[in-house]
């Protein structure tokens, strides 16, 4: 069946179908409806994976927490940090979102300035810190904060209970600092002094030597003197001997 034989803008002039041109009975056909289906259900499903996709790349870009880490400044081998808020998927000294601290590692003990609340807030929203910024955060007091915070959402204890905990926590840590610092003190001293004490014997050591060969050069002057000096008192003695001689001689 032919639907439309007329071209279009001469209605005088017909066309005749081609060998390809489907008509109703065809298109009808059940290998037809068959091979629409499948590519309407190929678009569907191509479809659905685009959008599962989609939503599984904006969930994970709206789930990706942001990290508490070092960033790196300084020349080799005498580097300092930034402690700064990031998103995890920016590079170790590219952008960030908000700095909360420094770390020095060159002093010892280590150099560390942070913000308390900020990191403590960064926390709770829930920003994951490297293994070395965890570490720093442990060693000012933040995990152990966070962890007190905890027990006070679920009851545990009150919010007395735990700023007591926490004051006694920061006066025990605050105590281990001072003694690590007084001992390191104490060994530098030590230290000076016994470099002191060396650099004295070495140099006492030292003018005994000198004093030593010096008296040797002495010893050794005197004897080339005495020695030059003795040819001359022996030749003076030899013509007294030989003018007593010659007197004797005579008087016989």
């Amino acid at each position: 069946m032919i639907a439309d034989l007329t071209v279009q803008g001469n209605p005088t002039k017909r066309s005749y179908p081609s060998k390809h041109l489907k008509t109703t009975k065809d298109l009808n056909s059940p290998y037809h409806l068959e091979k629409e289906l499948m590519q309407t259900r190929l678009l569907s499903s191509k479809i659905k994976t685009y959008l599962c996709a989609t939503f599984f790349y904006q969930l994970n870009f709206y789930s990706m927490p942001a990290k508490i880490r070092l960033q790196r400044f300084g020349r080799k081998r005498l580097a300092y940090y930034h402690i700064v808020i990031a998103d995890s998927r920016a590079p170790r000294d590219g952008r960030f979102i908000e700095r909360i601290g420094s770390y020095n590692p060159n002093t010892n003990p280590a150099t560390i300035d942070l913000d308390f609340d900020k990191a403590l807030n960064w926390l709770n929203k829930g920003a994951q810190p490297t293994d070395t910024v965890r570490a720093i955060l442990s060693y000012k007091g933040v995990m152990y904060m966070k962890h007190l915070l905890g027990g006070v959402a679920k009851g545990a204890f009150s919010e007395e209970e735990a700023e007591t905990r926490f004051k006694a926590w920061v006066a025990e840590k605050d105590s281990k600092i001072q003694a690590k610092k007084d001992r390191l003190s104490k060994e530098d001293s030590d230290a000076k002094n016994a470099r002191l004490e060396a650099e004295v014997k070495i140099n006492a050591e030292r003018a005994e030597a000198i004093a030593k060969r010096e008296a040797e050069l002495a010893a050794e002057a005197a004897a080339a003197v005495a020695a030059a000096n003795a040819p001359a008192e022996v030749a003076e003695e030899a013509p007294e001997t030989e003018a007593s001689a010659e007197g004797e001689t005579t008087v016989e």
